[in-house]
């Protein structure tokens, strides 16, 4: 099964190439850093830093082929049963400057499971793109949602309803009343290849959503990056990315596997925003542009 691995981690690459390149050209001043890294009980990544620019003020884009044996963190912690895995995936987050500007966060992985004899005793599939803006422009919503069920629509019908609504109850502050992060996008995990839909289905899968990321998003950055905006504004970004930062911490699977795996921190925790407020029971003005945002985030909307 090496060929498969091969394709998927050249696809990775590649992606992670041609979305840094879109990022560069968007905000126009800023390019990224790289620093490759090589993990010491097996593989390595590239993590690709952006910061200080004219539109994201920081961002990250990094890819990663890491491998090793099955620790009793691992067991206890995931519940990943075998004796050694695989794993290369993108993850990517974007915080611009301007709070008219949404976050997004990127994920798109592959996972192989081996016995002692190195054969792939399983292997799954997930990932999905997400979006947390700051202020709620109906527009935005409707093409970034619309983007990622014309990507699923091509494999399922049956796909952007579900992957929405795991993305919906999965991206969720529990502590926070059931508030969501943002206002979702698709979500998928632990998806198996079968005899209907073997390994290469499911990686065509993950490219497209893959490639959708850059039509899905980069238009509604070229639309309101230049808006002007006040500190208010500001502060209201600031106060919603401590929620971003709550998620990532307190119940962010990835974040979790990152570090019960010995993962890179500085990549692990390279999604967490550059300024936050925590300020004590803050509540936005009701009905002002700010709880209309809240809102959504409490109630998941179908956009699409």
């Amino acid at each position: 099964m090496g060929k498969e691995k091969d394709t998927w981690i050249a696809y990775i690459h590649s992606l992670q190439d041609r979305i840094c390149t879109a990022v560069e050209a968007s905000d126009g001043k800023a390019v990224f850093m790289e620093d490759a890294w090589t993990r010491p009980e097996g593989g390595g990544g590239k993590t690709r830093v952006i910061s200080n620019g004219a539109v994201f003020e920081k961002g990250g884009v990094n890819t990663s082929v890491v491998f090793g044996e099955v620790t009793d963190a691992m067991r206890n912690q995931l519940k990943i049963n075998g004796h050694s895995w695989f794993a290369c995936g993108l993850s990517l987050v974007l915080h611009p400057l301007n709070p008219f500007v949404p976050t997004v966060h990127c994920n798109y992985r592959m996972f192989e499971l081996y016995n002692d004899k190195g054969d792939c005793v399983d292997r799954w599939f997930g990932g999905g793109t997400d979006l947390t803006p700051y202020y709620l422009f109906e527009e935005d919503a409707r093409h970034f949602h619309q983007v990622y069920k014309n990507a699923c629509d091509r494999f399922d019908p049956e796909f952007f309803p579900r992957f929405k609504k795991t993305c919906d109850d999965y991206f969720v502050n529990w502590h926070r009343n059931e508030e969501r992060r943002g206002i979702g996008g698709i979500f998928y995990d632990y998806q198996r290849p079968d005899e209907n839909r073997d390994v290469n289905w499911w990686m065509d899968f993950g490219k497209a959503c893959g490639d959708s990321f850059t039509e899905a998003y980069l238009p509604i950055v070229e639309k309101r990056k230049n808006q002007p905006y006040t500190a208010a504004h500001k502060h209201w970004q600031e106060i919603r990315r401590g929620r971003y930062t709550e998620f990532n911490l307190v119940h962010d699977r990835g974040t979790l596997f990152g570090l019960k795996t010995n993962g890179r921190i500085e990549s692990i925790l390279m999604s967490l925003p550059p300024t936050v407020r925590f300020e004590y029971n803050y509540q936005p003005e009701p009905g002002s542009e700010e709880d209309k945002l809240l809102q959504a985030c409490l109630h998941p909307v179908d956009w699409v």
